[in-house]
């Protein structure tokens, strides 16, 4: 499906030569297994033997679901905003492992139910104040998934601009597990049940009442024609957060920059934004498993082997934030680490013994 971005896959021309680099290294073939797929990615990307990653920026999506309110979160809608003044004041686990591994972040609101004002580290980027309850009708129009997409672009272009090279992942919005585990059915074509996992903690209870209010949500959706398509699917079910992070990914990767991506949510998002243009995935590093029961879905048929398998499912872009020092680690030792030539180490014989 053509998305309207010039996003093209990185020329392999230069992956044989990255490869002998990545080999050269003063240790066994093989030895340091993902990183070095890693290197060779990031190589990849920026067409260099010695690619540089510049600091990264984290970015944090926020935005109200109006299905929050029927019930698919044993949060209120309110902890959304609250959420998002904890990420301002600096008070989130987001905000504790990105001053950790000197990352920049901001919060962009994408459609969050509360006016905040002009404040330091936050994007007004509201398409309105939340989406409606998809378990009724439609979360979004056409139109304003259209400007959600536009203006998570715009963001990641502006900061393509100013020379970030990294950009990382992550989101806020009280019931969006719900909308990944929607979105997650329909592009994957995994049993609704088999995406739909606890979220914020549901008991078991709690956990019946969110698949039931999802399958009358897809009834609903299918008994009126609707089918696969990304963008039909994403203002069906997504939430402005969602939506502006698919445009934040598709302008990141048109600007051949490096996207950390973290776990189910962000990775509906890549969902929707791969079905829109698939070379963007050549921009991906996918930075944890999430335990939340539609991410191995996502990661399936996204082709992805993460970096991190810790048992995570908080969100926030907090497995991005963990993973950053490994993606360093690997454009480090491609770059700095030396040869069996430069170092006189003896490389392992091929000869008959």
């Amino acid at each position: 499906m053509h998305s309207g971005f010039n996003i093209v896959a990185p020329d392999q021309g230069l992956a044989a030569a990255l490869q002998q680099k990545i080999d050269q290294k003063t240790k066994p073939l093989g030895a340091l297994g993902q990183l070095e797929t890693v290197a060779k990615k990031i190589g990849l990307i920026q067409q260099s033997l010695s690619p540089q990653l510049s600091p990264p920026q984290m970015l944090v999506f926020a935005g109200d679901h109006g299905a929050a309110k029927a019930g698919v979160s044993t949060f209120p809608q309110e902890a959304t905003w609250q959420m998002v003044e904890n990420f301002l004041t600096g008070g989130a686990a987001i905000n504790v492992f990105a001053r950790q591994n000197k990352m920049n972040l901001t919060v962009i609101d994408a459609g969050v139910a509360h006016d905040f004002g002009k404040r330091r580290g936050l994007i007004d980027a509201k398409i309105a104040p939340g989406t409606a309850n998809y378990v009724e009708q439609p979360a979004m129009s056409a139109e304003q998934c259209a400007g959600a997409i536009a203006r998570g672009a715009e963001i990641s272009r502006n900061l393509a601009v100013n020379g970030c090279n990294v950009v990382g992942f992550g989101e806020m919005g009280i019931g969006n597990t719900a909308s990944a585990a929607l979105l997650t059915h329909c592009l994957t074509g995994t049993a609704l049940g088999e995406c739909v996992g606890r979220g914020t903690g549901l008991d078991d209870a709690g956990l019946v009442r969110k698949q039931a209010l999802l399958g009358k949500a897809l009834a609903r959706y299918r008994a009126a024609g609707g089918d696969n398509q990304p963008l039909q699917v994403l203002a069906e079910f997504g939430g402005f957060e969602i939506a502006m992070m698919v445009g934040a990914m598709l302008g990141a990767a048109e600007a051949r920059m490096v996207l950390l991506i973290d776990g189910f949510i962000v990775g509906a998002a890549a969902l929707i934004a791969t079905r829109l243009s698939p070379a963007l995935t050549e921009y991906c590093i996918f930075c944890h498993r999430s335990a939340e029961p539609g991410h191995s879905a996502q990661l399936q048929v996204l082709g992805a082997e993460p970096l991190l398998d810790l048992g995570l499912r908080l969100g926030e872009g907090t497995g991005a934030a963990l993973a950053w020092p490994l993606v360093e680690a690997a454009a480090a030792f491609l770059d700095e680490m030396a040869s069996f030539a430069v170092a006189g180490v003896a490389e392992k014989s091929t000869g008959m013994s």
